[in-house]
């Protein structure tokens, strides 16, 4: 096949070279941003004159035609062909002749490419920013079931304070708005128009960037052309918020493959979301859980990969920039397949609020509570920091908890200990005061969730 470049060459190269270098194999997914940024450009170049009116709406006209045979599956991709660009070009030309050849005045494959994956990435980014605020929701209404549910808060993996399960969701929750945030901030500078920039010193047509742009819904244009064809930054900043997220989704993920086992036993997944295992019956595996956290290194790593891409390129265009598209993808593709787990995943899962109220008797993290009981009765913090801990021993020798001991067995380490303390030292009790924003009562997380639920 002629390729699109002969002339200066006889457009002759190797098979496996041509394969190489050759990116319709995963640039075909922008088909749709390739033609509607075509259909644009079209319309721009017949506004202008540069081409007849009618020519520029046969251009249309043709591409539509290409467009809705791609999305009916009545035209299939030429994998000859280098790249998508040059699919469309081409199927176009064989469709209106010689008028076919005359869309690409005035622009190059650099900025054209430039526009597509900004284009691509924009849509992409508002499906994922859709998903978060899905995720969100339920984790929203997961808190508020669970705004009073008892669990032991831990520091250094040691039980260290009881909190509520709902506060604890409520930590992922502002995790995620920051996420959302980051994503918005991201595609703000990601929603600007390359196209008109051309190979990378702009055109001697008479164009119209701005004109490409509104149709387009860009908000601004590139502004300078070596910079418009050769800025890779919306990928960079696009796959670092996806692996701050991911990140995110990998602490969650390990605390529910923590929460389910046998260990905690705080909750428990629905079966649609475990494995079994082939050789022991009594085993429900976390996979899912277990592959969003093993996928957050893939994502990490598209990032390093196109970050050392970038590093050394001069300006402008380079056909290392084609390396960009692999890795946004793959990036792109495995946040939205997590969060497709992931949703659903702790939309369905049990709590086991028994069990994660007596993890927190157990780890005694009432004691705190207790002395400071003991100060407000008027002894000194180190004494009645010594006597909550001579009682913590004693329960452990003796198999009990705090709220099991009796009042005499309280009385013999101190007289000023009287009827109030169970309440003092009750695990409820202990949550409800904790009252400031932000913190762990009900009455704080319920706040917590207002203000994600203001958000939604």
């Amino acid at each position: 096949m002629a390729k699109m470049w002969a002339g200066r060459t006889a457009g002759e190269t190797d098979r496996i070279a041509d394969d190489f270098n050759s990116s319709i194999h995963f640039d075909s997914r922008m088909y749709r941003e390739d033609i509607t940024g075509s259909m644009a450009h079209a319309a721009m170049l017949g506004a202008k004159g540069i081409i007849t009116q009618e020519e520029a709406q046969t251009l249309i006209v043709g591409l539509e035609g290409i467009l809705a045979d791609l999305d009916a599956g009545k035209l299939a991709f030429d994998m000859t062909c280098e790249d998508i660009h040059m699919f469309v070009e081409q199927v176009l030309t064989e469709r209106l002749g010689d008028v076919g050849k005359k869309l690409h005045t005035a622009r190059s494959r650099n900025d054209q490419v430039a526009l597509d994956l900004r284009m691509y990435l924009r849509e992409t980014a508002s499906g994922i920013r859709a998903q978060l605020i899905e995720l969100l929701g339920v984790i929203a209404d997961k808190a508020e079931e669970h705004k009073a549910t008892i669990m032991p808060g831990y520091t250094h993996l040691q039980r260290a304070q009881p909190i509520t399960f709902g506060q604890h969701l409520m930590a992922y929750a502002m995790m995620l708005l920051r996420d959302v945030d980051r994503l918005d901030d991201t595609v703000k500078r990601m929603n600007v128009s390359p196209i008109g920039c051309c190979a990378l010193a702009g055109t001697t047509y008479d164009t119209d960037r701005w004109f490409e742009a509104k149709q387009l819904g860009f908000a601004d244009i590139s502004r300078n052309s070596l910079d418009g064809v050769s800025d890779r930054d919306f990928c960079v900043e696009f796959m670092s918020f996806c692996s701050i997220l991911m990140m995110h989704l990998s602490r969650l993920s390990e605390e529910i493959i923590l929460w389910s086992s046998w260990e905690f036993k705080f909750i428990e997944l629905s079966d649609a979301y475990t494995t079994g295992s082939s050789i022991m019956p009594q085993k429900k595996n976390s996979d899912m859980a277990e592959l969003i956290r093993g996928k957050t290194g893939r994502v990490y790593g598209d990032l390093m990969a196109l970050l050392t891409t970038l590093k050394g390129l001069p300006l402008a265009y380079n056909k290392d920039m084609q390396e960009d598209k692999e890795s946004v993808f793959d990036a792109a593709d495995t946040v939205v397949q997590c969060l497709q787990v992931l949703t659903p995943m702790l939309a369905t899962m049990t709590v086991l609020a028994d069990n994660m109220k007596l993890a927190a008797q157990k780890g005694f993290i009432n004691a705190t509570d207790l002395a400071d009981y003991l100060v407000k009765k008027g002894m000194p913090f180190r004494s009645a920091y010594k006597i909550a801990g001579q009682l913590v021993a004693k329960c452990i020798a003796e198999g009990k908890v705090l709220e099991s001991l009796t009042l005499e067995e309280y009385r013999a380490c101190s007289n000023l200990i009287d009827e109030d303390v169970f309440a003092q030292i009750d695990l409820a009790t202990c949550v409800a005061k904790r009252n400031s924003e932000g913190g762990t009562s009900p009455a704080s997380v319920e706040a917590q969730i207002e203000y994600v639920r203001g958000f939604l």
